[in-house]
């Protein structure tokens, strides 16, 4: 998986206009270095995820290092922070989001059917 760490709060901008630019969107994984359910729900998205980088680019968020730019997600997006936690942007809006046991990498492809 060739994951976009996002690390800088710039990057955000950046995204929303890829999001506008792509037809799938992009799509955020927030992820927490410091959880069991965060490490097995990446592990399953991992395995499952079958969608080339170009078609819909995954941005990688840790939230442990990078909280900030988490509670920036939460407040641009309008959605509630969970660990962990996908979100798909489309046209500069989260179209689609789910955390914890719910995230499933077919589920997510099917959003973009």
């Amino acid at each position: 998986m060739n994951y976009i760490d996002l690390k800088e709060q710039s990057q955000l901008e950046e995204l929303v206009e890829k999001s506008k630019e792509l037809p799938n969107g992009v799509l955020i994984f927030k992820h927490s270095t410091r959880c069991a359910i965060s490490n097995m729900a990446l592990s399953r998205f991992n395995r499952g995820w079958d969608v080339e980088q170009e078609t819909l680019p995954v941005y990688f968020l840790d939230l442990i290092r990078y909280r900030e730019i988490s509670n920036k997600v939460s407040e641009q997006f309008g959605v509630q922070h969970e660990s962990p936690q996908v979100l798909l942007i489309r046209d500069g809006k989260c179209v689609y989001t789910t955390s914890h046991n719910a995230i499933s990498a077919l589920d997510i492809q099917e959003q973009i059917k």
